[in-house]
């Protein structure tokens, strides 16, 4: 059973710092993205960052450029997400996100979903 649980959300103030964690279980990731995709309130999901598995190389959504950065430790079978000079704008649920190919995750689709982790930021 492939299982994707993320951790790290939380209420932080305007220009604060969260780091978001996904542990990834239930099958091989070697030929995935796995990134983040979040939902704000009243809004339909957005595309936020994705790393492939296999040898880092990372895609960002341009509002989170310069302030965000997805990583992931093979070893633990986790990605993270620092997330820096936090916004308001960039409250929502936060989901962790499996799919092959970085086009399905801009969409955003994945083949796989986190249960999410609320982020709010407070101005």
């Amino acid at each position: 059973q492939v299982q994707l649980v993320e951790s790290g959300g939380g209420l932080v103030q305007a220009g604060g710092s969260l780091r978001l964690s996904c542990a990834a279980s239930g099958r091989t990731f070697s030929n995935y993205l796995m990134g983040w995709i979040r939902q704000a309130p009243g809004k339909e999901r957005e595309f936020v960052a994705a790393i492939t598995w296999n040898i880092g190389i990372t895609y960002y959504a341009d509002s989170v450029k310069g302030r965000f950065t997805i990583s992931r430790d093979n070893a633990k079978n986790a990605v993270y997400l620092q997330m820096n000079s936090l916004e308001p704008e960039d409250t929502g649920v936060y989901y962790c996100a499996a799919a092959k190919l970085i086009a399905t995750m801009k969409i955003p689709r994945s083949d796989y979903w986190g249960q999410g982790t609320q982020v709010t930021v407070s101005s």
